[in-house]
């Protein structure tokens, strides 16, 4: 089963390289982020819902961007919000 956002989704460059993890949680001065998320409506990167402070579904709510997939190496899957559906 699908839906329709993640048929859609394309793949969005990052705004910028990550090498040092969350942008959000190292402006704020943490570390203990644990996975990175890609926002495929607007390309940014932003910690996971294992992390303590869940960046990526903070960006949902504000934005409503309905996909995103996971910005781990070898890792190519998505999720939609909206649906909760994995693609």
């Amino acid at each position: 089963m699908t839906c329709q956002h993640l048929k859609e989704a394309t793949d969005t460059a990052p705004l910028s390289a990550y090498p040092d993890g969350c942008p959000q949680c190292v402006a704020e001065g943490f570390h203990n982020w644990v996975h990175l998320r890609l926002c495929l409506g607007c390309g940014l990167v932003a910690c996971c819902d294992s992390s303590p402070r869940r960046h990526m579904s903070a960006h949902h709510a504000a934005e409503g961007h309905p996909v995103m997939r996971s910005f781990e190496p070898g890792e190519n899957w998505r999720w939609c919000f909206d649906d909760e559906l994995l693609g």
